[in-house]
């Protein structure tokens, strides 16, 4: 018996580091509060494509969650407000919710967290009291059929549940939520569910562009504000920001509870008084944002500590009120095009979008194939380019970065560009039977990138660099993981030898 207990312990405790050795995530938040957006299936295969693999949806949409099935993706899944009163009110009604909206398809689609309610201290009706029950009873659900260690349930709040935020030392809760804020502290401490909030430091830009910098808000400063209480150092708002959390949990006595970020991120388009709401900016603030969160970089108060983050959003959504920013914080429009370039891995550069031309200053120009042309010219260029050519054409296979959208025009252009920048960038090298046409505009999209001259001669250099790297990043987790492996091993056999004692 007390062989099989120790099993337990050394089990679980391989299971605790396993997840240290995990490190921070990046997900994306998926709303669909539109009227143009394609089905959930189509969504699916967007998020695989880029290699999105934490997904926060706003309630258990059947649809959603059988698009999202076998796919590998984790989902964080919501109880809507205006579900909190029937939820908190008889632990019949998540019980069938459980039942009925979950498990049927469960494990099958990969459910890591359950929100309950929504920035309930922002809504009109402030449903505050009925958070605390609701996610008891989610709770209670959840431990009847043995997935409440599986699956952690908590509440997002949006950063207005503080009362003070700067210096971030005088992180506060604001005390007319204590009522309701206490006891939810005091259930997620309990059962290690972490403290979800809804960070923008764009809005603090936006709404006091005079006492906070466009830079400082896009992790661009090059200066740094120290908190005069700590001593501490800050050159990004969002590091501020969290901190202000972590001051305000310790103000209370909650040291062990972590935060997750379950919504931020930066327009890509606004009303005229919205000058930062620009794809420039979006793009420069979420690519900064990934990088800084995969390198569990932390925070000056908090330094290396692990911090999942949640971008806000998948696409635009045409029907949420409010000015026009409100409408363009998707990273994906309606048609599944991206808004602007962006590098889930964190191991990219920044890249900045092209200018509203569409053109460069620098005198580049790329090769594409002409729309006119027709199949067979386009077909017979593209095996002569993949062949004789000498091009590598592996990007346009299946799953490859380019092959979306799969079209001969669309491999053709990535065939030619390819021909044309390693053979000097010439008219000549953009012809193909007349079939190429040359462009000033950058025709890269997503992930399928169209080099120029000077990067395919530095690509062996980079590729180098970047083996490197990612064989550092992978090299730490591996021996992070062979060292849990060991201790485990180590554990069972030293077990197994007191059994037979």
């Amino acid at each position: 018996m007390a062989s099989r207990f120790k099993l337990v312990f050394a089990i679980s405790f391989l299971l605790l580091l396993l997840d240290f050795c995990r490190g921070s995530i990046v997900g994306v938040c998926y709303g669909r509060n539109a009227d143009d957006l394609p089905i959930p299936d189509k969504v699916a295969q967007l998020v695989q494509l880029h290699k999105i693999k934490y997904v926060r949806i706003y309630d258990s949409n059947i649809q959603v969650l059988k698009a999202f099935a076998n796919t590998g993706v984790e989902l964080m899944i919501g109880v809507p407000n205006s579900d909190l009163l029937a939820f908190s009110q008889f632990q019949s009604n998540a019980d069938s919710w459980l039942k009925n909206s979950i498990l049927p398809y469960y494990p099958a689609i990969k459910i890591t967290y359950i929100t309950v309610g929504l920035e309930v201290t922002e809504s009109p009706d402030n449903a505050s009291a009925l958070v605390v029950p609701a996610m008891q009873n989610v709770l209670t659900a959840l431990k009847k059929v043995g997935l409440h260690r599986r699956i952690k349930v908590s509440s997002t709040h949006s950063l207005g549940v503080l009362s003070r935020s700067f210096p971030p030392s005088a992180g506060a809760f604001n005390s007319s939520h204590a009522y309701f804020l206490k006891p939810m502290l005091e259930f997620l401490a309990e059962n290690q569910s972490p403290f979800m909030i809804d960070l923008y430091p764009y809005y603090a830009y936006r709404d006091s562009p005079n006492n906070v910098s466009l830079d400082y808000a896009l992790f661009e400063s090059s200066s740094e504000v120290i908190d005069p209480n700590t001593g501490l150092l800050y050159t990004n708002m969002f590091d501020a920001q969290i901190d202000s959390i972590y001051f305000a949990l310790m103000a209370l006595n909650f040291r062990t509870i972590r935060i997750m970020v379950t919504e931020t991120g930066w327009p890509s388009k606004g009303s005229p008084k919205e000058k930062a709401a620009t794809p420039d900016n979006a793009q420069i603030y979420n690519a900064n944002l990934i990088r800084h969160v995969i390198n569990d970089s932390g925070t000056p108060a908090k330094p290396g500590e692990k911090l999942d983050v949640y971008i806000f959003s998948l696409f635009n959504e045409n029907r949420k009120p409010g000015l026009e920013s409100e409408r363009n914080w998707g990273l994906f429009y309606p048609d599944q095009t991206s808004v602007y370039n962006l590098d889930f891995t964190g191991k990219g550069s920044v890249g900045m979008t092209n200018s509203s031309s569409g053109t460069n200053s620098n005198g580049t120009t790329w090769c594409i194939a002409s729309s006119k042309a027709s199949e067979d010219n386009l077909q017979n260029a593209i095996d002569w380019a993949c062949g004789p050519g000498n091009v590598d054409c592996s990007a346009i296979q299946p799953s490859q970065p380019c092959f979306e959208p799969d079209n001969l025009v669309s491999h053709a252009s990535y065939a030619f560009n390819s021909y044309y920048q390693q053979n000097g960038a010439t008219d000549v090298a953009c012809s193909f039977g007349g079939n190429g046409v040359k462009v000033d505009k950058d025709p890269s999209y997503d992930n399928c990138i169209y080099l120029t001259s000077k990067e395919i001669n530095n690509k062996t250099a980079s590729s180098n660099t970047s083996a490197m790297a990612n064989t550092s990043s992978s090299t730490q987790t591996e021996v992070c993981t062979w060292i849990a492996t060991f201790l485990l091993l180590t554990l069972i056999l030293h077990i197994l030898n007191l059994g037979n004692v």
